[in-house]
């Protein structure tokens, strides 16, 4: 076993593919950054909002106002510097740096493919991606060819995690036996050309149910198997075009069509790089040196991403430490490819009560939090348990005495009838947010099954 590592760990491989990730890669995220820019979004989400819903223990990563551009302005740099491999070690910094600032700055616009470009970006920091087709090769003079074969498995077990646990997570009686929330969501394509009446049918839920869960949980072996790479590479396409055509999820479906080529052999890429070199007049010949890098320091960085592994394997199954359905209350639920999962539609009416005079009145949640956020507030317990903090907090301020805070909240999961949520008996101000589980959920009604 440990003469199989060391030999696996001495292998070396061509460059190329992780050179042409590197170049999609930040090209993909400067078209990320400049579409997200474009939209509108940095004014809306960053600047407008007068509260902002902060993750666990990182309440200090708060948007700085109009200042905030500049964070996307040193990301959209940062991307282009990846992409053409400029100080790339400082370039992958800076972007991961910001890009996780931005992805911290509100708990609201959390998504999966977020957490993903964050995690991949770091994983990056540690790899020689400038190595080879990179203006840090042609300034210094010195292109490695070949580089250590681990490297670029390390991409291919990321995305290999990312899809199979995606899979696993829709093993559940929801998703299997009741086709939820597809059944929700695809009846409401109804306008679109072609696909619009065929959406309507009960069995193309259940269709589009299983071949989503079969998808994800075969298609990094696929993708692994040399003979079924390019029927893989298809079936990515295919499903990855469907969920942009169906869903809103803006570049990630492109993002991951771009990046399983690195499961492809070298060959393919020294072609891609061949047409990059033609469309901006570069010799790539001048980087086909065919020197090998060597880590001098090997053993320590993969003890390390060893380490970094593990815990990605891992931390998708915190929800067992957790009692309760884990869709309901949501304790262990981000962070774990868990993707378009559950649908909630969510209502929270907060009471602010004077605890001796009995006083009380109600809030008026658009005073304080815009649609979204008081959208995503409704469902999400920490969410709840935040905003109560912060209502608190707020009427102190305002002179008031003995503050205590109630919500009066009712949510419906995947289309089941709404039920209470909060224990609405429960004064939120007084209760601490933390990993412990929240006593304070009321318990879900039904049962769904699965991992």
């Amino acid at each position: 076993m440990n003469h199989t590592l060391k030999s696996y760990f001495s292998k070396d491989t061509e460059a190329a593919p992780l050179a042409v990730f590197r170049i999609f890669f930040g090209f993909m995220m400067l078209i990320s950054i400049i579409r997200f820019w474009s939209y509108g979004w940095i004014d809306k989400l960053y600047v407008k909002p007068k509260f902002f819903f902060s993750f666990y223990g990182f309440e200090f990563v708060k948007p700085i106002g109009e200042y905030t551009y500049l964070i996307f302005v040193l990301c959209a740099l940062a991307s282009i510097g990846v992409a053409v491999g400029y100080k790339y070690r400082l370039s992958i910094v800076l972007f991961f740096l910001s890009f996780t600032y931005i992805e911290l700055m509100d708990k609201t616009t959390y998504l999966n493919h977020y957490y993903f470009i964050s995690v991949l970006s770091f994983v990056m920091i540690f790899l020689p991606a400038s190595a080879y087709f990179s203006v840090d090769a042609k300034l210094k003079g010195r292109s490695y060819q070949r580089i250590p074969a681990w490297t670029i498995d390390s991409i291919k077990l990321l995305l290999a995690i990312v899809y199979f646990y995606a899979g696993l997570a829709k093993l559940n009686s929801d998703w299997l036996l009741n086709a939820m929330p597809l059944k929700i969501w695809l009846p409401s394509k109804y306008d679109l050309p072609f696909l619009g009446s065929v959406l309507q049918k009960e069995w193309v839920h259940y269709f589009f149910s299983y071949s989503g869960a079969i998808y994800d949980l075969i298609i990094p072996f696929l993708l692994f198997y040399k003979r079924t790479r390019w029927v893989a590479f298809i079936a990515v396409v295919i499903f990855h075009t469907l969920t942009r055509v169906l869903f809103p999820i803006g570049m990630f479906p492109f993002i991951m069509t771009i990046s399983v080529l690195v499961f492809f052999e070298a060959k393919l890429h020294h072609k891609i790089l061949h047409s990059i070199a033609m469309v901006f007049r570069i010799t790539k010949e001048r980087f086909d040196s065919g020197q090998i890098l060597h880590y001098n320091h090997q053993q320590p960085l993969l003890w390390f991403l060893a380490l970094f592994f593990i815990i990605q394997l891992a931390l998708p199954f915190r929800y067992l430490l957790y009692p309760g359905e884990l869709f309901w209350t949501e304790e262990g639920y981000r962070f774990s490819w868990r993707v378009m999962l559950i649908e909630k539609a969510g209502y929270a009416s907060f009471k602010i009560v004077n605890g001796k005079t009995g006083t009380s009145f109600l809030v008026d949640n658009t005073d304080f939090l815009s649609a979204f956020q008081e959208k995503q507030m409704a469902t999400q317990p920490d969410f709840i348990l935040e905003y109560a903090h912060f209502l608190k907090q707020h009427f102190e301020s305002q002179g008031h005495q003995n503050v205590e805070v109630y919500v009066d909240s009712y949510v419906a999961l995947n289309g089941r009838l709404s039920t209470r949520f909060i224990d609405p008996t429960v004064d939120l101000g007084k209760q601490k947010e933390s990993f412990k589980h929240k006593t304070w959920i009321i318990p879900f009604k039904d049962e769904i099954k699965g991992l």
